[in-house]
């Protein structure tokens, strides 16, 4: 079972990191120098409901929560929830739980739909000043008059209405009288602008859809940039820090809170993570979910950090992955294997091991006293101490893994053959003397070995050293589990483009039955963490019930990716 943290290996971590510098931070100390926000600090992470949180999204709960953890500011958690034909309380739900499990906690928990009669009241505050109008053209007709890069935009015929007129046309469409779709409201800004945004963008649309907040009250939502700054604003964030594709967005959030003469918080752009072998798009998520290509937002090759929590990864080495791989301005790619080293060595120092043994293969010691069983000490994790040892049973028949006996081994095959001596972890040194055979198959279905009673593990007189140690269980005693190997799901590392899905590898799960492990982990409780000794670290999956235990693999114990690319 994986070891409790307590706070002082916590601040241990945290001392060990490198130094936290960005230019975000660099950003916050100059404006605390002058004293800009009066001395305050306060972000917030502000997702859509719409989908499970990624990875790619840890990165951003990880810097604005630590921002304000760092800067003892306070950082608010508040839903995006403009589109509610996209929305659900599921999402919601989900997203809180997330948070939490990283190890956060924000300030205010908020909601775009708390905002939407104060946003109601600016947007006519705008119209009055002559800033906004009702729009009857259609959504391909807006994009047509739009422009190009290249070439600036066409008013709206509708660009030029009355003040008198927009109040009257905003407050019908308010009260439900327009079908979906047949007007907007548009900030009156620059339609030759050489920033698109700029060019009369929407501020809200039409769309008679039951919100699951605020029910039938509104038929008219806000569109994110109009209300996205608003809400920092009356939630007087200091620092919007957002992801790169909003960089050609910050001038109409500028715009809109100078236009309207209220708090100005100060919006501050990072790249966003890409991660190799993965896709990070809610959309293409949305559709392996659909398309059966996995079970589930939280399936455990998928990105989202429900899939990662339940694949065994542990918010701690989430959490260094986002210190390691730090804050740019730059587009880059980082290598999953990274987001993996962080997960090893976080298990490595905290998963108790255990011995398990996937493709189980019998073993027969003829010279050990029939009924006899010994209670074998073993060391729970080798680079902690303070976990203390186990016992573990040993008798006569133990099971091994099958690609540990070679009947015919390969050169410096170090394991189990005929002739060949190999230790035995934690107990004794064997010597295979023979084989059973299944006799249609001519399969090895049980080896017979004997053993050296003067070598066990820990004697004075068991110096005697041989090259191999195997695992193994003691078959009267081992528990029968499942156990599911989870590999990548894509087998390229940029898996883009219209055939993305191709990609997919055929081979990222592989499932188990009838596993032989340990008798201590037959109390393993969903989410325990254990390496399997040679195996690899697994988790306990929540589909798990007494008797019957379902195991994850989360990591292998190396990098086993690097050596295919070498080949």
């Amino acid at each position: 079972m994986e070891k409790d943290i307590t706070k002082s290996d916590e601040a241990k971590s945290h001392d060990e990191l490198p130094e936290r510098k960005n230019f975000i931070r660099e950003v916050i100390d100059n404006d605390l120098k002058a004293n800009k926000y009066e001395g305050r600090v306060q972000t917030r992470f502000p997702p859509e409901p719409n989908g499970y949180l990624h990875i790619g999204h840890a990165k951003s709960i990880c810097l604005n929560f630590g921002l304000a953890r760092d800067y003892k500011g306070k950082c608010n958690l508040r839903f995006d929830d403009t589109n509610p034909t996209k929305e659900e309380m599921e999402y919601v739900e989900s997203i809180q739980e997330d948070v939490r499990w990283l190890g956060f906690e924000w300030d205010k928990l908020l909601y775009a739909s708390d905002y939407f009669e104060q946003l109601f009241e600016y947007a006519v505050q705008l119209i009055k000043k002559g800033k906004a109008y009702v729009c009857d053209l259609n959504a391909d007709k807006i994009r047509e008059y739009r422009g190009t890069l290249t070439e600036p935009g066409k008013d709206s015929p509708y660009r030029n209405r009355s003040v008198e007129e927009n109040l009257d046309l905003f407050m019908r469409m308010r009260n439900g009288e327009f079908p979906d779709g047949s007007r907007t409201l548009r900030a009156k800004i620059d339609m030759a602008s050489p920033n698109l945004n700029m060019r009369d963008p929407v501020m809200y649309r039409i769309l008679h859809a039951t919100h699951h907040r605020t029910g039938d009250a509104w038929c008219i939502y806000p569109m994110y940039d109009w209300a996205h700054g608003q809400s920092d604003s009356i939630e007087r964030i200091t620092h919007s820090v957002c992801t790169l594709e909003f960089t050609d967005h910050r001038p109409l959030y500028d715009w809109f809170v100078e236009e309207l003469g209220v708090y100005h918080p100060q919006q501050i752009e990072f790249a966003r993570l890409n991660l190799t072998y993965t896709v990070m798009s809610k959309r293409k998520l949305l559709q392996l979910v659909e398309d059966g290509n996995v079970k589930g937002w939280d399936d455990p090759r998928m990105p989202t950090i429900s899939g990662l929590r339940r694949r065994g990864y542990s918010p701690e080495s989430i959490r260094l992955f986002a210190d390691r791989i730090g804050v740019s301005r730059a587009e880059s790619t980082v290598d999953v294997a990274l987001l993996e080293d962080c997960l090893r060595d976080y298990l490595n120092k905290h998963a108790s091991r255990v011995m398990a043994v996937l493709r189980p293969l019998k073993l027969v010691i003829e010279n050990y006293p029939d009924g006899g069983v010994e209670e074998l000490e073993a060391v729970n994790n080798p680079e902690d101490a303070s976990m203390g040892t186990r016992k573990v049973p040993f008798s006569k028949v133990l099971y091994i893994e099958k690609e540990d006996f070679r009947e015919t081994p390969p050169k410096k095959y170090f394991r189990l053959s005929p002739g060949v001596e190999v230790r035995l972890r934690y107990a004794y040194i064997i010597k295979c003397t023979g084989v059973v055979k299944d006799e249609k198959t001519d399969e090895v279905i049980e080896v017979r070995c004997t053993y050296d009673p003067e070598t066990r593990s820990g004697l004075p007189q068991s110096s005697r050293k041989v090259k191999g140690t195997l695992h193994w269980v003691s078959a009267a005693h081992a528990v029968n589990v499942n156990v599911n190997l989870y590999d990548r799901l894509f087998n390229v590392e940029n898996p883009g483009g219209d055939n993305w899905k191709d990609s997919i590898n055929p081979n990222s799960l592989e499932v188990l039955k009838d596993c032989k492990a340990e008798p201590t982990l037959a109390t393993a409780k969903p989410q325990d963490r254990f390496q399997f000794e040679r195996m690899g670290y697994f988790c306990v999956d929540n589909d798990s019930r007494e008797g019957s235990l379902v195991f994850n693999r989360t990591v292998t114990l190396r990098d086993t990716w690097a050596k295919i690319e070498k080949s």
